[in-house]
């Protein structure tokens, strides 16, 4: 597959952006500790208000005593591709800064740290998938999240797996997401929907 027939930048733009997207086919495959620790290195340097780093990760690898705990917070829609995946990621952000006064930027810092990650795990081959589909109050319980800290998202990592695994209706959307144009979401002087 030539990424390029699916993804066309209007701009002149550095591949890695285009070249990262989100598929759901993955192999089933562990990953060692050092090839994860490369995505969350990138993740760290991520820009941040105040250098705060909001952020937190919380992740657990197939194969360990965590999986299922994790693996259960996922909607079923996402449990039949997630299921290949080699490690499923929480993402989490701290609300306030180090001092106690309330970071209105936490979500979008936490953001950042996500695509750093992403990136990554994109340049290292990787399948990285960022999902909204599970339950963000009961990952708060299981994982212990205290007050003052809000769950974001999940990510699920996994070496690429085969698109013909996935059932029928996950095989024709297997493929590179187009983008809305520039003029779609930039909008000089003043806000027009």
């Amino acid at each position: 597959m030539n990424i390029r027939d699916f993804r066309k930048p209007q701009h002149d733009i550095n591949e890695i952006f285009t070249n990262r997207w989100s598929p759901r086919a993955m192999a089933g495959e562990e990953i060692d500790e050092k090839t994860l620790l490369t995505l969350f290195e990138a993740a760290r340097w991520a820009p941040s208000a105040n250098n705060n780093q909001p952020w937190r990760f919380v992740y657990a690898r197939r194969n360990t005593k965590h999986w299922d705990a994790f693996f259960q917070l996922l909607a079923e829609g996402n449990q039949v591709w997630a299921k290949n995946a080699a490690v499923l990621i929480v993402v989490i952000s701290k609300t306030t800064f180090d001092n106690g006064k309330p970071s209105i930027t936490h979500s979008f810092d936490a953001g950042a740290a996500w695509i750093s990650f992403a990136l990554q795990g994109s340049l290292a081959g990787l399948v990285v998938h960022g999902m909204q589909g599970f339950d963000y109050d009961k990952a708060k319980e299981v994982l212990s999240v205290p007050d003052g800290y809000q769950v974001e998202a999940m990510i699920a990592v996994g070496k690429q797996g085969k698109k013909e695994d996935l059932p029928d209706y996950l095989q024709e959307r297997e493929l590179p997401s187009p983008r809305k144009t520039t003029t779609e979401l930039v909008m000089e002087g003043s806000f027009k929907g």
